[in-house]
């Protein structure tokens, strides 16, 4: 093992990783929040995937202020949640950092919108899904990870 090596083990720290990548999950959520409105995914009307869990929940169709408390809450929890377990993992590889970050906000888009929603009915399967809508999904869920990335290795840095 070389110095190098031994010194940047010594140095990794999954708590930390977490923390720095909770913090950079919240500007990503943020940061994709913004390319959805430059770059919107739903144009003809469709609920987004959070509002249709928060009714599903709630058993009942929400007043329009609770659609966006629901849409922006479970939006900024879950980037934060995938954040957190994103700056646990680089702790560990390193790698996953690839393209700074936009391969995991890629990855984690085919992860939910294009398997665990439509699988939980949350979503329109992929080959139904509008080509605006998939592409939208690709391009902001990369924005979220280049966003949660570049937080994320500012703030572990200072930590």
């Amino acid at each position: 093992m070389s110095p190098n090596t031994s010194k940047s083990n010594s140095r990794r720290s999954i708590a930390k990783g977490a923390l720095a990548g909770l913090i950079g999950g919240l500007a990503g959520a943020g940061a994709k929040m913004i390319a959805e409105q430059l770059f919107p995914p739903r144009v003809d009307g469709q609920t987004p995937p959070p509002v249709v869990l928060a009714e599903q929940v709630a058993g009942r169709s929400l007043p329009e202020k609770e659609r966006q408390l629901a849409l922006q809450g479970i939006h900024f929890i879950f980037g934060a949640l995938a954040g957190a377990v994103y700056g646990a993992l680089v702790e560990v590889e390193p790698s996953l950092a690839a393209w700074r970050g936009a391969a995991f906000g890629i990855t984690l888009n085919r992860l939910t919108h294009e398997a665990i929603l439509p699988k939980l009915g949350l979503a329109a399967p992929p080959s139904r899904q509008p080509t605006q809508e998939r592409i939208s999904e690709w391009v902001t869920h990369a924005t979220y990870g280049v966003a949660t990335d570049t937080v994320r290795r500012a703030v572990r840095r200072a930590l």
